[in-house]
């Protein structure tokens, strides 16, 4: 994670249109310099509890995400965690894995983590901006939606607002 530069958080308003809101730092940087993934804090600034650590925030990117839940690879996915063993016991690890770094910035007291890990594949936007954040080979299911996007970025930036070095 890197943290926020200068012009970050008008992109990312830009981008999610709003605020950002427990914004800790950048988790990964689109081609195009923008931020796509945020981490998040585990409390907003009220205290409320915010399990999602890694918050997709490029438009293009969640559409596209968007398109693959449509398609059905978050339903394929659910069904290959009662079939697929492996893939079960890795999505299981993300789950840990996702725990331990929210864990180590603030416990929340609960094993709750983010996008139905790690019974169910409720949410590709999560897993997505797990795996752009933590790199490949931690989270399964952000692995094989991450492969099958196309360049969300090839248009250039998705918003007018441009990061300073």
């Amino acid at each position: 994670m890197e943290p926020v530069r200068a012009g970050d958080r008008e992109a990312i308003a830009a981008q999610i249109g709003r605020a950002p809101r427990g914004l800790r730092g950048v988790a990964h940087r689109c081609p195009c310099g923008l931020p796509d993934t945020v981490q998040t804090a585990p409390r907003l600034e009220d205290g409320t509890p915010f399990p999602t650590l890694y918050y997709a925030t490029c438009p293009r990117l969640t559409s596209r995400i968007g398109s693959l839940e449509a398609d059905g690879l978050m339903r394929e996915q659910q069904d290959r965690l009662a079939t697929d063993p492996e893939f079960a016991a890795a999505y299981r690890a993300a789950h840990e894995t996702y725990l331990a770094e929210r864990d180590a910035i603030e416990p929340l007291g609960t094993d709750v983590s983010a996008g139905g890990m790690p019974e169910r594949v409720k949410c590709l936007h999560v897993h997505v901006a797990h795996t752009l954040a933590a790199g490949p080979g931690v989270n399964p299911a952000g692995d094989e939606a991450l492969a099958l996007l196309p360049a969300w970025w090839a248009a250039g930036p998705c918003v007018a607002v441009a990061p300073e070095e």
